[in-house]
């Protein structure tokens, strides 16, 4: 069983705020379940060595302005970027481990006819970043000689943001239309968390914050941490596997 943690950076805005929120990225990372186990005790010992109690989210790298006090408040600038170096070793350390992440022009997105509201371009990212992990159970079923499952873990959201996932998941698995790709691997469902409660999500929060940060800066030193640990083609390619924009041809 492989898992795609899944979780979000900015907001999929409606389309008066388009031009506000250019840049919408989910971020996933993909655990095997037999190491599982060894990403969550590494999550805890850094922690633990860190003195953190609670979750850790990308936003709280920033420097406090005086702002509600939240996990890693105690930590000077310093050692915030060591913590957030640490985090992406270990994502680097497994190489089972690997990232897909959808980043979304939401002016560009606004432009095609059938995005109408950010639940579209909520949808449609979706549907784009569940593709390429359906492609990549595909092509390790190949290496392997072995059938594979996966499955998706979303951070909770809202109770009625979370219901809506659900259905637009749903559709995805049971569509029968040709613009909606067969997930012969996935089993059934969708699991919604809370952040603080998931280890992957947490993880998923990291990366998607790198790659946002990628694409509405000029700054990559995050994203370049994690460049070995994407989905790639055979040569090597990271844009279109593990990297998808969306829409196409920006």
């Amino acid at each position: 069983m492989h898992i795609l943690f899944v979780d979000e950076s900015g907001s999929p805005p409606e389309s008066d705020k388009a031009h506000a929120q250019p840049y919408f990225v989910l971020g996933g990372i993909v655990i095997p379940e037999d190491i599982w186990a060894k990403v969550a005790s590494d999550l805890a010992r850094l922690k633990s060595y860190h003195h953190i109690d609670g979750e850790i989210k990308w936003r709280y790298f920033a420097p406090d302005r005086g702002g509600k006090a939240h996990a890693l408040s105690h930590l000077n600038v310093e050692q915030r970027e060591t913590l957030r170096t640490q985090l992406y070793e270990v994502i680097k350390h497994y190489k089972s481990i690997r990232l897909i992440s959808v980043v979304t022009d939401t002016v560009k997105a606004y432009e095609l006819g059938y995005i109408k509201t950010g639940d579209d371009l909520y949808w449609y990212s979706y549907k784009q970043l569940t593709e390429r992990f359906q492609y990549y159970m595909q092509d390790l079923e190949r290496v392997v000689g072995q059938k594979l499952n996966g499955m998706v873990v979303c951070d909770h959201r809202g109770p009625k943001d979370d219901a809506r996932l659900r259905e637009l998941h749903h559709k995805l698995m049971n569509g029968k239309s040709g613009v909606i790709s067969a997930y012969g691997n996935m089993v059934e469902g969708l699991f919604i968390a809370p952040s603080h409660l998931s280890v992957g999500i947490q993880f998923a929060d990291m990366v998607a914050g790198a790659v946002y940060r990628a694409f509405s800066t000029t700054d990559r030193r995050f994203a370049d941490q994690i460049t070995s640990a994407f989905r790639s083609s055979p040569a090597g390619k990271i844009e279109g596997y593990g990297v998808v924009k969306f829409p196409k041809g920006w």
